[in-house]
């Protein structure tokens, strides 16, 4: 009798929710290539892990989180100090954003490297740019709203950069300012690009990611070793999802650690009559900061304006360079003087 009625509820599923089970497993479950057995070559599966986690504590923290000039730093104390391991979540919130940045660079620099950003996954490289300064905006709008004195006038220096913008600046430093200057309506207005805008847009862009990555495939490699194999391929689950999940505990495991040995700390409450001697942004502005210190703010804004506009349609210039030159593997020599160049700064300014 307990078997017809599981027939019979199995049935009524399939009724109303008419999809093949064998079809949908052939869709989803595509041989991934040998490859990506290396950490490595498997770097993007690490940020939305990290990013889940974020979402998990974020909401967390928005339970005792008051986005108000007059509460928000005794909030973000309270959740520190008094709340039962509050602690811990903002601690796994702050270095799960920082591993975060630091993945989406490192599979970036994986995918420019290895020239995975060529026809016909133009589009998908350019969605991954998008990716990496969304990430970027979400660090920059997090930390503001600590509202202690870096976080303040981290938000005031930030704007004043925007106002330099051409054409835009204006408009784009009183839109995020919420008016002439910092106040209340600044502290709302990072707080919904924190909480909704941003994340909303950065799992729209994920989700495009992952459908040019399913349409386009993934780039093959084959190393050595793997030439003599008969299997060229592993399936995508049990395999490789087994092989995330085991990966999602070790990241916990080190965020955990991180956030032992290096808890989040609270900085002096923000006042906007006394400036800081020493502002300094979090580390992977620091090389933007850096530039904008060897230059005046105008060109150092118009620069980095022109290097975000070289990498998102680089694959274009890649193929022109291809064309010229074959064989040369310019890109590579190019991408390097780039990424020591971003190390010099970066390190120049963590030393200053």
């Amino acid at each position: 009798m307990k078997n017809v009625n599981l027939y019979r509820l199995v049935d009524w599923v399939k009724e109303r929710f008419p999809v093949d089970v064998q079809e949908l497993k052939t869709l989803t479950n595509e041989p991934v290539p040998n490859h990506l057995k290396h950490w490595w070559f498997a770097l993007g599966g690490t940020p939305a892990i990290l990013f889940c986690i974020q979402i998990v504590t974020g909401v967390f923290l928005l339970f005792h989180y008051v986005p108000t000039p007059e509460q928000a730093y005794d909030s973000v104390g309270k959740i520190t100090d008094e709340v039962p391991f509050g602690w811990y979540v903002r601690s796994l919130h702050k270095w799960a954003s920082e591993l975060m940045i630091v993945t989406v660079m490192l599979h970036m620099s994986r995918v420019y490297f290895t020239g995975a950003y060529r026809k016909p996954r133009e589009l998908n490289w350019m969605v991954g740019v998008v990716i990496l300064f969304v990430t970027l905006g979400l660090g920059f709008t997090g930390y503001s709203l600590i509202y202690d004195q870096l976080s303040y006038w981290a938000a005031v220096v930030g704007t004043e950069i925007a106002e330099s913008t051409p054409v835009v600046g204006s408009l784009a430093a009183d839109f995020i300012r919420g008016g002439s200057e910092i106040s209340g309506n600044t502290l709302t207005r990072l707080y919904v690009f924190h909480v909704v805008i941003l994340p909303a847009l950065l799992i729209g862009l994920v989700v495009l990611h992952i459908i040019f990555v399913r349409l386009n495939g993934v780039t093959a490699f084959e190393f050595e070793g793997e030439r003599r194999s008969r299997h060229r391929t592993f399936p995508l689950f049990p395999d490789h999802v087994l092989t995330e999940a085991i990966l999602a505990i070790l990241i916990l495991y080190l965020l955990t650690m991180m956030a032992i040995i290096f808890p989040a700390g609270l900085g002096d409450r923000a006042d906007p009559l006394i400036t800081p001697e020493h502002i300094k942004p979090e580390w992977y502005f620091f090389a933007s900061f850096r530039w904008l210190k060897l230059t005046n703010v105008y060109i150092g804004v118009v620069g980095q304006i022109f290097f975000v506009g070289v990498l998102i349609i680089w694959p274009f210039i890649d193929k022109v360079f291809e064309n010229k030159f074959p064989g040369a593997e310019l890109s590579v020599w190019i991408g390097f003087l780039g990424f020591t160049f971003y190390l010099i700064l970066t390190v120049w300014e963590a030393l200053v």
